[in-house]
């Protein structure tokens, strides 16, 4: 997303931000601490209204691959009898779509990838063209020009990078370098540990401070951007929590057990 967009930003009308829960643990997800953080900021102006729907409470069946929105619908996905019909039309009516998930096994957990298959029929076809480096793939079917495209993840791991190498060029496949911007969180897990919530809600706020950054400019700059990228606690206290998560859990699955 670049500084251009600063331009075409109108702060006098009243704007649809389209929040796309992807966690498989729905409205409990600790990713989606981290939006709520983010949203508070945004919707202390009034203009932002908000909606947010969970993918793990929808019906949302997997791409059979058959092209038909390429070749025969003209950009409509046969498959009309499960709940993607109507996520692919909030996203175009939507003037902000933030799609919030924590990252599994070095990508998108399988129903956000599932939606993003489905999704296809909002891509132009393929006819051999070349891809140009930093540029998405395929064109867009729509006008997403005016559109502001945030993805918002948290990960496991106690640093961001290289975790989110292999996310990032996918999203840069699919929107091209400048057309997203990615709000990448690590140490995940504490999100979600009720005893270190008064530690986590500090930190938090940054992303609230963000969030009205967003509201005022369009866009997050590259300093906040690497700020909400720093781990909530240092490398020995992290791995210290993170060991003593892992002994719980062979405590409880022992108690299991028995």
């Amino acid at each position: 997303m670049n500084e251009e967009s600063n331009a075409v930003w109108d702060k006098t009308e009243e704007k649809k931000i389209l929040v796309i829960n992807g966690s498989p643990q729905g409205k409990a997800s600790g990713t989606m601490r981290v939006t709520t953080a983010f949203l508070k900021g945004i919707e202390e102006n009034s203009l932002f209204k908000t909606e947010v729907i969970t993918l793990s409470q929808m019906n949302i069946k997997p791409c059979m691959g058959c092209l038909s929105c390429w070749g025969r619908t003209d950009g409509e996905c046969v498959i009309r009898d499960d709940d993607v019909p109507e996520i692919k039309q909030k996203i175009l009516d939507a003037d902000i779509i933030i799609s919030s998930f924590p990252l599994y096994f070095f990508s998108m957990p399988g129903t956000v990838k599932t939606l993003n298959d489905r999704l296809l029929s909002t891509m132009l076809p393929y006819r051999g063209e070349k891809a140009v480096e930093g540029e998405p793939y395929h064109e867009f079917r729509y006008d997403y020009d005016s559109k502001k495209f945030l993805f918002v993840s948290t990960c496991g791991f106690g640093e961001v990078y290289p975790a989110y190498n292999a996310l990032l060029e996918q999203l840069d496949c699919i929107f091209g370098k400048g057309g997203y911007q990615a709000l990448l969180c690590p140490q995940g897990k504490v999100f979600s540990t009720p005893e270190l919530k008064e530690r986590v809600d500090i930190y938090l706020e940054k992303y609230t401070a963000a969030g009205k950054e967003f509201a005022e400019n369009g866009v997050i700059g590259e300093r906040t951007i690497a700020s909400l990228q720093k781990p909530v606690f240092n490398e020995r206290r992290f791995k210290l929590l993170i060991n003593e998560f892992w002994r719980q859990e062979r405590k409880a699955g022992e108690s299991n057990n028995k």
